[in-house]
């Protein structure tokens, strides 16, 4: 019988040098993978910040959909009814009364105030 030599087989060498070449580049790949994840998860963080604080990626403040911003007047006049958010202070000046609810209670709803005209009639 021939004897056996104890020298590897070619699958074999093939084989090992195949796992070592695979191995390293599947380093190499999840390393650049976990990189252009690392910079798109900041991209989408610093997105949503300045989403929250109401900027775009420029910085300026981005416009609000809807109705433009109306020019900043004095109130002559006030209607105290379901729409109404705030007492103006020439109301609240005229009444002594400071909350809508308070107001409502005693002149009435849609009661109107006008600046520099007496009060309504009380309820």
């Amino acid at each position: 019988m021939p004897r056996r030599a104890n020298r590897a087989s070619v699958e074999d060498v093939i084989l090992q040098s195949v796992e070592s070449v695979a191995s390293r580049a599947s380093e190499a790949i999840s390393r650049a993978i976990a990189q252009v994840l690392a910079a798109r998860i900041d991209e989408d963080v610093q997105a949503q910040v300045a989403k929250v604080l109401g900027r775009t990626r420029r910085g300026k403040a981005r416009k609000s959909p809807g109705r433009p911003a109306r020019a900043r007047t004095d109130l002559t006049r006030w209607v105290a009814d379901r729409r109404a958010r705030r007492v103006p202070n020439f109301v609240i000046d005229q009444t002594g009364l400071k909350t809508k609810k308070q107001i409502v209670a005693k002149f009435g709803e849609n009661a109107a105030f006008e600046k520099g005209k007496p009060l309504p009639k009380a309820k």
